[in-house]
């Protein structure tokens, strides 16, 4: 029998975000209909662990798979070949097939489209975080710090299929733009799987994990940057001066924001995870209680640096154009 409790914390949390872009997003399409991406999107989860499961076979009897997925090369071959490219394109088909019979009916918009794509990598997510709390290898923390990870995986072909669908005149270009963000995605699903696996390495392979959050970052404002496009809004401007100089400034500027920022993200999920096993009582110990206060400060600081570093950027922008 489903445990009702581990189905709620699976869907609860990628349930409310969807709420969240759905509110953010003009012309939005109905509810019910998102609703119903939602749920193709958990059974292209179901469909994609199948298919992942009958890769692995078929590997297994032509090379020593699992043998060769133990090493960090092996890790980073295997989202490449299997992971990256089936649970994108079973999130890509889980859109694309719906919305082919819907656009016979309804003209979709670009923003519907994108909205569609982010339902289903969020249906996506309640099914993989179902697997995750039924054999208890990931915590109800971490899976909720990770809600939206698949959307901002899947969110440039989103954004390239909602250009696609919603032209009047479709082009080859058009097209060729989704497999090459559709490719994207898969990079980027494939290298966070990476990052992420590097801790349980030893060094210096460990200090790769420190590059996850900061490019989680990234990936975050690149899908806000993508939801301003379809919202008919200016896309939010950091790098903007036209001497070479002064750009690669900028650069390193947001690559030490990005490095600051995800870090500080980091070192607070650490500091979850290393106070969680406690029972309440003991966070009143002294030096519980100051390893506490003195871990949150470091990475409260840290990110209020990388904040600042981004408004800075920001009124420059402004300053420049306005």
């Amino acid at each position: 029998m489903v445990d009702l409790s581990l189905l709620l914390w699976a869907a609860i949390p990628p349930l409310l975000l969807l709420g969240y872009y759905y509110c953010r997003m003009p012309f939005a399409p109905p509810l019910l209909k998102l609703l119903m991406f939602f749920i193709v999107g958990a059974i292209s989860g179901f469909l994609a662990l199948r298919l992942e499961w009958d890769f692995e076979n078929v590997a297994n009897s032509f090379v020593d798979w699992h043998q060769i997925k133990r090493s960090l090369l092996g890790t980073a071959l295997r989202q490449l070949v299997e992971i990256g490219p089936i649970e994108e394109g079973c999130k890509l088909a889980a859109v694309v097939i719906p919305s082919y019979y819907l656009q016979r009916k309804y003209r979709l918009l670009h923003s519907t489209v994108f909205l569609f794509a982010l339902a289903v990598s969020l249906g996506f997510t309640a099914e993989e975080n179902w697997i995750y709390f039924f054999h208890g290898t990931a915590s109800v923390f971490e899976r909720t710090i990770g809600t939206p990870v698949h959307a901002m995986f899947s969110a440039p072909w989103g954004y390239a299929l909602g250009i696609y669908i919603s032209s009047k005149n479709r082009l080859n270009r058009d097209k060729k733009f989704i497999f090459r963000a559709w490719l994207n995605s898969v990079i980027c699903h494939a290298l966070v799987n990476v990052l992420s696996s590097a801790w349980g390495y030893s060094l210096p392979l460990h200090f790769l994990s420190y590059g996850l959050f900061p490019f989680l970052l990234w990936m975050f404002w690149r899908l806000e940057q993508l939801l301003r496009k379809v919202q008919g809004k200016p896309i939010i401007t950091l790098i903007w001066d036209r001497t070479i100089q002064r750009r690669y400034w900028q650069r390193s500027l947001v690559l030490f924001a990005l490095v600051l920022g995800g870090n500080a993200i980091f070192g607070l999920f650490l500091l979850v995870r290393k106070i969680s096993p406690l029972s309440p009582s003991k966070f009143f110990d002294t030096y519980i209680l100051w390893f506490i206060f003195s871990r949150f400060l470091l990475n409260l600081f840290f990110g209020i640096l990388a904040w600042s570093i981004y408004r800075y950027l920001r009124h420059s922008a402004r300053r420049r154009y306005f």
